[in-house]
């Protein structure tokens, strides 16, 4: 077993997912790295509307991209591919990690499902959209959690820092693709946001603490190759995925990140009210 602290992310070949790697990496965590897009060159959008435009648009990013970086910051990095659709290789990701490097002490799930659905309106939401969506975005999250929980609870505890939106709290101001978002999407992430209450409540006097983790607007690579001029910016803002990486690294290491238990966690925010990240600070809009 390695005697150095692991880390988990899933969703990091790109984005938020990476920036959180490396902002471990940096704390120093040995990190294991999961998404679907291993090589550079690999990845694609996927159409998020019935009435976009399906052609796929080739997106910047992968693990071994991110990996390499890990490296070049001094630590180790473990490449575990991972669809969240799969079932088996959700419940394959800790156990690869646990034969591989015996421990895991932080489990970061910034992985999404976004495909149909994501910006679909209601009227054109399917049961099949809909049961990719929540099986993606919350019942596969939930196993991943369930498969860490043991260990966690084996060592004396550990970290769960889970991924969540402001659009599971807001109404959206205008309809998918005029400014607004889809609400499959945000009912799915409301739905996750739920969990890391129950976690606390049930596994805190375990050593488990679990985080919710609200990274404002985010213009990733992702979305960036399908829109350059990104709808959302002008109304929401954009804050850096660094923000809520060195956020996140922060709630793994620093003890007074107690008293954010039980709290919406505006990252860029608080990155910027604890000067996180070095000449940037968080100017709301409007």
């Amino acid at each position: 077993m390695t005697e150095t602290p692991v880390a988990v992310v899933t969703g990091a070949s790109r984005g938020i997912g990476r920036a959180g790697a490396l902002a471990l990496a940096e704390a120093g965590f040995d990190v294991v790295v999961s998404a679907r897009t291993v090589k550079e060159g690999d990845g694609t959008s996927d159409a998020t509307s019935v009435r976009a435009e399906r052609s796929n648009v080739v997106v910047p990013g992968s693990l071994e991209r991110t990996a390499e970086e890990i490296g070049e910051l001094g630590r180790r990095a473990l490449i575990v591919p991972m669809d969240l659709l799969d079932r088996d290789a959700v419940l394959a990701l800790p156990a690869t990690v646990l034969d591989e490097w015996g421990r895991i002490d932080v489990l970061f799930n910034n992985a999404i499902y976004k495909a149909l659905g994501t910006l679909d309106r209601i009227a054109d939401l399917t049961p099949e959209s809909m049961l990719k969506m929540f099986t993606g975005n919350f019942v596969h999250q939930v196993l991943l959690i369930q498969a860490v929980l043991p260990h966690l609870i084996e060592r004396g505890g550990g970290t769960i820092i889970d991924m969540v939106s402001g659009s599971a709290r807001l109404d959206p101001q205008a309809p998918p693709g005029e400014g607004g978002w889809g609400i499959l999407y945000s009912a799915s992430k409301a739905a996750f946001a739920r969990v890391a209450g129950g976690l606390n409540a049930e596994y805190r006097s375990a050593g488990v603490k679990a985080f919710n983790v609200d990274p404002g607007n985010v213009v990733t690579e992702a979305r960036k190759a399908v829109k350059t001029d990104d709808e959302y910016s002008a109304d929401y803002g954009s804050e850096p995925a660094e923000a809520t990486g060195k956020v996140v690294a922060w709630l793994a290491t620093d003890p007074g990140a107690d008293r954010f238990l039980g709290k919406w966690i505006f990252a860029p925010r608080l990155c910027s009210d604890l000067g996180l990240l070095p000449g940037w600070s968080y100017e709301p809009v409007g």
